[in-house]
């Protein structure tokens, strides 16, 4: 498929850029400088757009191997070098390791175990009953891998509590917005945009 100037594969067993991508990928705040972590990487459709803007090394992670190497062949289709692949979850293979924008479209969705699908596109939308079960642990390490004045953009959905997710941003010492957001049929996805005082 052809998304702006980049041309991106996709495979059943990667979550395919949809409205929540484009939701991030089109309102990225990322300087010349600034060194980027893109968490859940997928496609490698974010990280493409985030390449464009920066002049360091970007790096992206995904739990899922078949998203990561798919995600390799896209970059390297789009001739893009300035990117590090990393596999593991979340911060797991990035102890010490600080940026200065991290970018992560959210597995948000609740879902009751008959929605649960057994493969491992399943880790792109799963987020447990109430949709946090891993926005949580992201939100309570996040600050850990952010430089001072750092910026998170996040994605998430409104049936996933953005409340909870400005409350526990705001204590984690975050200054946060809803900087960009979309409605569909039942639900609003946002754009968190959270600044690390």
């Amino acid at each position: 498929m052809k998304i702006k100037d980049f041309e991106i594969e996709t495979n059943d067993l990667v979550y395919i850029p949809a409205e929540d991508t484009f939701l991030l990928a089109e309102n990225l705040e990322i300087k010349e400088s600034d060194t980027v972590l893109e968490i859940g990487t997928g496609t490698g459709t974010v990280g493409l757009f985030a390449s464009k803007l920066t002049n360091s090394q970007i790096t992206v992670t995904d739990i899922n191997f078949d998203a990561l190497e798919l995600a390799r062949v896209n970059f390297s289709k789009n001739n893009i070098e300035n990117v590090e692949f990393v596999f593991g979850n979340l911060f797991d293979e990035l102890e010490n390791r600080k940026f200065d924008v991290i970018l992560f479209n959210t597995p948000y969705l609740p879902t009751e175990e008959d929605d649960i699908i057994d493969d491992n596109l399943n880790y792109a939308f799963d987020g447990g009953a109430d949709g946090r079960k891993i926005i949580d642990p992201f939100l309570y390490e996040v600050k850990n891998h952010l430089n001072k004045g750092g910026l998170l953009q996040l994605i998430q959905s409104s049936l996933s509590d953005i409340n909870k997710t400005f409350e526990i941003l705001s204590k984690e010492g975050f200054m946060c917005e809803v900087a960009a957001s979309e409605h569909f049929f039942f639900e609003d996805i946002v754009l968190i945009n959270a600044y690390l005082l």
